[in-house]
């Protein structure tokens, strides 16, 4: 008798399958812009399915290693990654992943809608990057930083071509750290001082304790300069190079000789990303360069990274939705069960249509972010400045706790052959946990949008847009209309009733449930607005998206007979 081999064929191109993806780009670019970006994204995605994956393969299977001391015993802390991790780097250059939106003729073709472009290319190279996005995240933040008019020519000139360079022999990454053991999300604990040299330059005395991409030739710090006080506020951003300055050697390079003053301590052991080099880093008279003024409160500059970070966090967590849902299908449709293939399962369609309503939401929230960025960035333009402000940590959150339980549904999909390592499906859902602790918790954010909302006004553009959706809504569906509509007047009386008293406990104990209600509202409109535009299907998936979050319905009988539009 011979041994039954189940196949497992590869999904439907990440790119030229991807529907709500091409609908998108058609909208935000318009057809010429479009076309001008389908040799940039179906290259990409040739790589992705292709010498990406083996890349992203090798990397899991291989991951960074430490070597404290050399042959004679010189310490060194180096930090070896496989031939895969190298391979991501290099393909995050040379496919601009960080640089698009920074690159002269790409504002020039796409002008603020370059952020746009950037978003697709990372939903298509981050879910099988072995988490490489996450440096790419942390380049494209510190390049926002270093492209600040305050920050010092002489710095920018040095650093910001090499974190935005195509040629992967010159490209390098960043690491960001910022948070220390006793107080990692309440940055007002941070203990790491800045003391000013005579030649300009600082120098850094602390403990770092989640440094990710370990291996960058760079990271931004957050440090209190000398004399600055207590608090978060005086906090200041620091670029630190990783390796002697003058030797600063590019990421993928031959490792340079270490900077004097940084000591790697360990690399975390984690539930997750493990390709990813996360280490514990000590300053000890670490030499630094500032990024703007010392002098004046640095925390808000900082906040240009996090802005960037944080919705690169929710690509991530879309993309690894829709790529997790691509494989989930190509499986139910090689898998026969019952007489028959597991994709003609109603029940099983059930399932993976509900999913796809939430991949379809989460994709929307995280192109919206972009598409925001974009425009405060290129045209300085302030209804998006306002706006981002509340939707930056309201996508993070969203889509970060999204990805948590669609992965789980994921892992599941497969049976047992989804909990044995050697598939590469357990990763998806340990990769998936990250998404809503890095960058901020869910509670940490929704007490950041609780803060936007009492002292910045940052629900006045938010409802607006609900109220502009509704209209839309309204040809498509009277009930999806009516459906926002109340979600919205009910989101217009708790905002109002939570800046009588931002800081009463109950106000404070709700953060959590408002900031997902704003989310999921916002996700609606969003869709709406694309529906409006003439895409049937995120028309289908406004109205099952509304009905499962806004009116906890359950949508399994619809989500079965859609199956096929949804994805």
């Amino acid at each position: 008798m011979s041994r039954f081999v189940q196949p497992v064929p590869p999904p439907v191109d990440p790119y030229a399958g991807d529907g709500l993806l091409l609908s998108w780009l058609e909208r935000h670019l318009g057809p010429g812009g479009h076309a001008a970006a389908k040799g940039r994204l179906a290259d990409l995605a040739a790589d992705v399915t292709g010498p990406l994956r083996a890349a992203h393969a090798d990397a899991e299977a291989h991951p960074p290693t430490l070597v404290r001391y050399d042959p004679w015993g010189a310490r060194i802390d180096r930090i070896d990654t496989s031939a895969g991790w190298q391979a991501q780097r290099a393909a995050a250059a040379r496919h601009a992943v960080v640089a698009l939106p920074y690159l002269p003729d790409a504002r020039g073709t796409w002008g603020a809608a370059a952020r746009v472009v950037q978003h697709a290319l990372l939903h298509l190279y981050g879910p099988e990057s072995a988490t490489f996005s996450c440096p790419v995240a942390m380049a494209d933040g510190a390049a926002a930083l270093l492209s600040m008019p305050d920050v010092d020519a002489t710095v920018r000139d040095a650093w910001l071509p090499r974190l935005i360079s195509t040629d992967p022999a010159t490209a390098i990454t960043s690491g960001q750290w910022m948070t220390e053991s006793q107080g990692g999300s309440d940055l007002g604990r941070s203990s790491t001082l800045g003391r000013p040299a005579a030649d300009g330059s600082w120098r850094l005395t602390g403990e770092k304790w989640f440094c990710s991409a370990a291996d960058a030739a760079m990271a931004v710090a957050l440090a209190r300069p000398e004399g600055a006080g207590r608090g978060s506020r005086v906090l200041a951003p620091f670029l630190v190079p990783r390796y002697a300055v003058d030797s600063p050697l590019a990421d993928g390079g031959a490792p340079g000789a270490p900077a004097p003053g940084v000591t790697v301590h360990r690399l975390k052991d984690k539930l997750g990303t493990r390709a990813l080099p996360t280490a514990e880093i000590g300053l000890r008279d670490a030499y630094a360069l500032p990024l703007g003024d010392p002098a004046v409160p640095g925390l808000v500059r900082a906040m240009t990274l996090v802005v960037v970070t944080r919705v690169h966090n929710a690509a991530a967590a879309a993309g690894g939705m829709r790529r997790g849902l691509a494989y989930a299908r190509a499986y139910a449709e090689a898998r026969h069960v019952a007489g028959g293939p597991l994709v003609s399962s109603p029940l099983h369609r059930a399932t993976l249509g509900t999913l796809a309503v939430d991949a379809a939401g989460a994709f929307a929230l995280a192109g919206h972010a972009f598409a925001l960025l974009g425009r405060v960035e290129v045209g300085a333009d302030p209804e998006a400045a306002a706006e981002l402000r509340i939707v930056a940590p309201l996508a993070k959150l969203a889509t970060g706790r999204l990805a948590v339980s669609s992965a789980s549904e994921y892992v599941e999909s497969f049976g047992g052959a989804g909990y044995v390592e050697d598939t590469g499906v357990p990763r998806l859902l340990r990769d998936a946990q990250v998404l809503p602790i890095w960058e901020g918790t869910t509670n940490v954010l929704a007490l950041d949008v609780l803060r936007a909302l009492t002292r910045e006004d940052a629900g006045t553009p938010l409802l607006s847009r609900l109220t502009a959706a509704v209209d839309l809504a309204r040809p498509l569906s009277p009930v999806l209309a009516d459906t926002l509509a109340t979600a919205a007047a009910q989101l217009a009386e708790t905002i109002a009733a939570v800046t009588v008293e931002p800081g009463a406990p109950a106000v404070l104990a709700g953060a959590r449930g408002l900031a997902l209600r704003l989310a999921y509202a916002l996700t609606t409109a969003l869709l709406v607005e694309h529906a409006a535009w003439g895409d049937e299907q995120a028309e289908l998936a406004a109205r099952l998206w509304a009905r499962r979050w806004l009116r906890h319905e359950e949508i399994a009988e619809d989500a079965h007979h859609h199956l096929d539009l949804l994805c």
